[in-house]
This record gives C-alpha cells, structure tokens and sequence, in this order.
C-alpha cells in the first residue's frame, strides 16, 4: 500500500532525519538506507517495520549528522624529540659560524610539524542507536496513520465497486428468468435436430449431449458464485488488517465467473453484463494492489 511519513530528531550532538515510503507490491520488500557505523541499526530495525508492514515495497532512508566534533590535542613526543633535536644542531651550527639565534619558544616548536596531533574523540554508538530505534516508532505510527487514512478511501471505492457487481448480478438474474422461453425454445429445437440424426445412436449418448446443452445454457451457478464472492469481499474489508492477498485471489474468482458468464450468455443483453462485469473487476482488481 501506497505511504509516506518524514520525522526529525536530535540527540546530544547528532542531529537526523527519517523518510519512510512506500509502494504496492505482492511481497513485502524492504530496503534500508541508514549509517552502517551505527552496529547493529539495520538489523533492530527490520522487525520493527516488518510489524507494520505486512505487503509492499518499503524504503526507509536515515540522514544523520553531529554539529560539532569533539577534538582532543595531544603531543606527539618522539616528533617533538626529533624536532628539538633538530633545533639544537642548527644552533650548534651557527654559533659555529658566529651567528646569535634568537631563543626558541615552546609554541615555535609546536608549530612544528606533526608535534601537536589532534584526534576525533570516538563516541559510542550503543546511546545513539538506542536513541534512532526509540525515535523511529512514531516514524512508523505516523506511516500507519496515513496507510489508514488510505486504506479507508480504498475500502469505500471498493464497497462502491462492489455494490455495482452486485447490481449487475442482479440484473443477469433478471435476464436469465425472462430468457426461460427464448432457452427453453432452443433446447427443443436443439432436441429435434439430434433426434432427426439419432437413428442408430446411442442413447445414452444422446442423453449426455442434451444434458451438456442444457448446463451450456444455464448461468445459475456462476451468479450464485458472484454472489458468495461480493459477501466474502465485504467480509474482508470488514474484518481489517492485512487483506490484500485474499482480495486478490478473490478478483481471479471473480473474472473467472464473469468470463464463464459470457461463453454462456448466448444472449446480448447477457453478453453485455458479462463484459461489464469484467471491465469493473478491472478495475477492482487494480484497487486491490494498493491494498495491504
């Protein structure tokens, strides 16, 4: 199902953003975009998002920052050595040569390359994690709250959708009683004509293939079978939580009768209904994806 949520938050001097969404698929599939410095992050968060999302393609990304580094300066001894030693042999050398230098300071010395060595102070990412996983749950309270508000359009647009499956049902019913005679003429037609070619054959024979024309003409089963299919439809949306795999099974149901409804029809009027049933599961069955 379709869903977005966006939060913000801060700890001590991290500072992050979350982004969660979502789209339809027949699986559940999710995808982690977050700091992999951060041990064991990826991992917690899996079955947190797994117990709120139970079909679909969902992605979460997780942008953090520190507003300020903690530094520590130290000396680093054997280049101080190295560089005061250094120092003495060029003033050794000079007053060889009669040249006064002027007394060396200990922040001359400082300056000096790789004497003075400042180090990042590693802060451990046990509080931080702690912090992200107690922050992500509204992430995801707010993720459900927009896959509700969803969901609660879908189930009404599905409702619509099935109320007008049941009106067309209905209106086959309709045409199949004031089909009776038009249906019980061509069977005896049909009848006649095997009879006049029957000399010879077998009877039992000649039974089945009438009793097959009749079932042929015969649409009672298939609108009985929409009928069950449009109650156990609202049942679901009924019964909330994740119903999108019963849904879509369903929809298969659904075409299957519609389809046999029309090699059946031998009617237009018939013919008609059936292909509108077909074009509204359609679009049914394209609800339903979005649906977890």
């Amino acid at each position: 199902m379709t869903g977005f949520a966006a939060q913000s938050g801060a700890f001590e001097a991290h500072r992050w953003a979350w982004e969660m969404r979502s789209v339809n698929g027949k699986g559940l599939d999710i995808r982690l975009r977050v700091p992999d410095w951060i041990d064991g992050l990826e991992a917690a968060l899996r079955p947190l998002i797994a117990a709120h999302a139970k079909r679909g393609n969902v992605t979460v990304s997780l942008r953090i920052a520190r507003e300020d580094a903690a530094v520590s300066t130290s000396v680093n001894m054997a280049q101080a050595s190295a560089a005061i030693a250094a120092l003495r042999e060029i003033a050794g050398e000079a007053a060889a040569q009669g040249l006064e230098l002027a007394p060396t300071r200990a922040s001359d010395i400082a300056m000096m390359r790789g004497v003075m060595e400042q180090n990042a102070t590693q802060d451990d990412p046990a509080p931080l994690r702690a912090a992200l996983l107690s922050d992500v749950t509204g992430l995801l309270d707010a993720f459900d709250a927009m896959r509700l508000t969803e969901g609660a359009a879908l189930s009404d647009i599905l409702s619509a959708q099935l109320a007008k499956v049941d009106g067309l049902v209905t209106e086959a019913e309709a045409l199949a009683e004031a089909r009776k005679d038009e249906v019980a003429a061509t069977l005896k037609r049909n009848l006649a004509r095997v009879l006049d070619n029957a000399d010879g054959a077998d009877p039992d024979r000649v039974a089945q293939e009438l009793a097959l024309l009749a079932v042929k003409a015969d649409i009672t089963e298939e609108l009985d079978r929409l009928r069950t299919h449009v109650g156990a439809a609202r049942g679901h949306l009924d019964e909330g939580g994740p119903v999108g795999r019963k849904l879509d099974f369903l929809m298969q149901e659904f075409n299957r009768e519609a389809n046999t409804l029309c090699s059946k029809a031998q009617n237009a009027d018939l013919t008609r209904v059936g292909l509108a049933l077909k074009a509204l599961i359609d679009q049914m069955r394209e609800q339903v994806q979005n649906v977890e």
